[in-house]
């Protein structure tokens, strides 16, 4: 598999900043404002790194970049010769858009010279960035487009319209308290409670004695089947709502019984439904068990 890396650019203020963040959350390994003569270090090292080399890389590049920008065209050249996969994004917007949006956040266009005005910045910025504009292999316009439906756009561009949100189903003891991070939760402390038999106590939901006996409660294999169906059927919501992570929380008493076996169960599920080149998409954690 090749190395995947894109080029991100743009003028200031069309979203490359938003654009970078919503690529963190599609996995990708990020570098902001890199000096574009250190492309071809950074791709031999993706190349050679084992924990890199099948995960995409996102570079960001702005006007301010210290390097020679009419270079661009011959290290792309040379990037793509030595066989990393590259994809140039550039973002745009119209100059009302973006006067308006300096205006608002009261910010300064970093090419604005003192007493220089945001339209004679933009002007400069885009003959210093026309190197890369040249070659973009898409062209986003951004007028229009508030924050979300940039991210969205970036999402939608780049995953196909298929990104669901990383799911993280975690167990806990209610008498060590609720975990702030969780965005849904669910209780377990009515089903059958293996702690009860003097055989299964000293065992967790992670060992098979317990995993034995909840899978025999008709109860518990109703309570998991409702979950399931829950969260398949929401999840679609979520994603849309540019949510980049679910914390779903499974709570018994103690939490390490019933809530270890639910969360482990349906984290099994969730895994068997995802892509299995990213198995980090689908994580089970364990708050009352050690490490």
């Amino acid at each position: 598999m090749q190395p995947h890396l894109i080029i991100v650019s743009g003028l200031s203020g069309a979203g490359k900043s938003t654009a970078l963040r919503a690529l963190e959350d599609l996995g990708f390994y990020c570098v902001d404002n890199l000096p574009i003569a250190l492309l071809p270090a950074l791709a031999e090292e993706l190349k050679r790194s084992p924990s890199r080399a099948a995960a995409p890389a996102a570079v960001g590049i702005d006007a301010r970049n210290v390097s020679d920008l009419t270079a661009f065209p011959a290290i792309i050249e040379t990037l793509r010769g030595g066989g990393m996969d590259c994809q140039v994004l550039f973002f745009t917007a119209d100059r009302q858009s973006l006067i308006n949006r300096f205006n608002e956040t009261r910010r300064q266009h970093p090419l604005a010279v003192q007493g220089g005005s945001v339209s004679e910045a933009i002007d400069a910025e885009q003959m210093r960035l026309a190197p890369i504009a040249e070659l973009a292999d898409r062209s986003i316009d951004s007028s229009g487009l508030n924050i979300y439906q940039l991210r969205a756009t970036v999402r939608d561009l780049l995953s196909h319209g298929q990104h669901t949100p990383r799911l993280v189903f975690q167990s806990f003891g209610y008498k060590f308290g609720t975990p702030l991070d969780a965005d849904l939760v669910f209780d377990m402390r009515c089903l059958p409670n293996p702690h009860w038999d003097p055989a299964l106590r000293e065992f967790t939901g992670l060992d098979d004695p317990v995993r034995e006996f909840l899978a025999s409660q008709a109860d518990v294999q109703q309570m998991f089947a409702d979950i399931r169906q829950f969260l398949s059927t929401w999840l679609p919501r979520f994603a849309a709502s540019d949510r980049s992570q679910l914390t779903v929380a499974i709570g018994c008493t103690g939490g390490r019984h019933r809530s270890v076996y639910m969360a482990t169960r349906l984290g099994e599920h969730f895994k068997d439904q995802r892509d299995s080149s990213q198995p980090d998409q689908v994580l089970v954690r364990h708050r009352q068990l050690p490490a």
